[in-house]
């Protein structure tokens, strides 16, 4: 995620000068909170949440909580953590859909936010993660092309969409599709209004029309993230005009600042309750401001990435790799595009790593090196060979090599690199047979106990990485 990059970068710099000191005193406190302050501000934080959140800082520091500490800059860092996840809200606001079925949940916003892609994204995440019967409907009645994008979404994440035309009104297709919802038996409509280019008035008499009439037990907000001080400043004025319940931050993967972010919870009163991580359907994730923390600090985001894990890697496939290794059978091209496949699921390995304590740094040069484009070269030379080719790459001769490029539109040096990575990576396989995959996987659940990286750089399903992997 690029949201959080600069800014962490910064803190983790003026952090690190104070939390080794054994003692703290006002003046190194003062010096370290003017970094912290100006990295805030360049990180587009709205200033009374910096100065608020820099005089929490200050006192608690130079209060009691520190000097009776053993270890002073550790704690100076926990107070700064701890700061940090108040200023977001403190823990995840989840949805609260305790209501008499269907429960509705309006998404506002300006054109161009993301309501519509966030309205399917919810959907999506409502139906898979909590196994939500769900509808969605659009009142936009100014853009037949919103009304089309939210059907070709419905379709793409399995949730039903009641039709609407530009010829209704707003309040009747909301009360059409409750009825409707209520005779289905639906628990959740998702309604996506109409957005404007800016706040105006007429926009606002008729949001609060189809609110009366939705009685939502969600308001949500959505905005761009990247907009900065701008998306903070809207959320106000639509917290005025609406009983807003949340907020939806979109195209946080855009955005390096994160002052949105950190801003719209002290600003508006209303947690941030989803964050816009990509374009594909399923890029929406719960807001958990101890886990940004965490990151921003540079401590990392274990439980997330364990909770992704836990979603996307195919288990049968992992252990059916696992078990081909115990019994020290080949690892071959099919299995290591299984691997590949994985990790792509799980964001690539730069996504992976920045969840990882410490390995921010590393993440960010994973990324800078392209490295996920150089996975998805591997992959497409991959899928050029034939089944037998792919389980006996030793068969690969000269015209073979040749077909197998001019189909993937790569060089055969390309080819030939790939194969030497699969050598190695099928030797160290084969060293890991028997007795060795059971004290990997030990070795692995010793690591992660100590917060360090799972398996030294393991892929999911068990693989390791060979040193230069990937370097195409």
């Amino acid at each position: 995620m690029a949201i959080f990059d600069s800014l962490s970068d910064r803190l983790s710099a003026s952090l690190k000068k104070i939390t080794g000191k054994a003692t703290l005193s006002e003046n190194n406190i003062a010096e370290t909170l003017r970094e912290v302050r100006m990295a805030l501000l360049d990180a587009d934080v709205a200033l009374p949440v910096v100065k608020h959140f820099v005089e929490q800082v200050k006192q608690r520091a130079i209060g009691k909580e520190v000097s009776a500490s053993l270890n002073p800059g550790q704690q100076f860092l926990k107070i700064v953590q701890s700061e940090l996840e108040t200023m977001m809200g403190g823990e995840n606001a989840a949805l609260d859909l305790a209501a008499q079925p269907p429960a509705v949940v309006l998404m506002a916003g300006l054109q161009g936010a993301g309501k519509t892609t966030s309205a399917a994204k919810l959907a999506r995440y409502l139906a898979e993660r909590e196994k939500k019967k769900v509808m969605l409907v659009s009142v936009d009645i100014y853009r037949p092309a919103a009304i089309e994008q939210l059907q070709r979404l419905s379709d793409e994440v399995g949730a039903t969409f009641f039709p609407s035309s530009v010829d209704q009104q707003p309040s009747a297709i909301v009360e059409a599709a409750l009825a409707e919802a209520r005779t289905q038996f639906f628990d959740v409509v998702i309604v996506d209004t109409a957005g404007r280019l800016h706040v105006d008035g007429e926009m606002m008499a008729e949001i609060k029309a189809v609110h009366a009439v939705a009685k939502p037990v969600e308001t949500l907000f959505v905005i761009d993230a990247m907009i900065g001080q701008d998306a903070v400043n809207t959320a106000s004025a639509f917290n005025e005009a609406l009983p807003l319940t949340g907020v939806v931050l979109t195209k946080v993967d855009g955005d390096t600042r994160g002052g949105a972010a950190l801003s719209v919870r002290h600003v508006t009163g209303k947690p941030v309750k989803f964050l816009g991580v990509g374009e594909k359907v399923d890029a929406l994730e719960p807001f958990h401001p101890e886990r940004i923390a965490s990151r921003i600090l540079g401590m990392g985001d274990v439980l997330s990435l364990i909770e992704e894990v836990e979603r996307k890697v195919d288990r049968k496939k992992a252990d059916q790799l696992a078990q081909k290794v115990i019994k020290g059978k080949s690892f071959d091209l099919e299995d290591l595009r299984d691997q590949l496949q994985q990790m792509q699921n799980l964001g690539g390995m730069a996504g992976m790593l920045e969840k990882m304590p410490g390995m921010g740094n590393m993440s960010q040069a994973l990324e800078k090196s392209n490295a996920g484009a150089q996975f998805g070269k591997m992959e497409v030379i991959i899928n050029s060979m034939t089944p037998a080719e792919r389980r006996n790459p030793d068969i690969l001769n000269g015209s073979r090599k040749r077909r197998i490029t001019v189909g993937s539109g790569t060089t055969i040096q390309d080819l030939n690199r790939l194969l030497k990575q699969h050598k190695q990576m099928a030797k160290m396989m084969k060293k890991m047979k028997g007795k060795g995959m059971q004290q990997m996987m030990r070795g692995m659940g010793g690591m992660l106990g100590q917060g360090g990286m799972p398996g030294g750089g393991s892929m999911p399903g068990g693989g390791l990485p060979p040193k230069g992997f990937g370097g195409f």
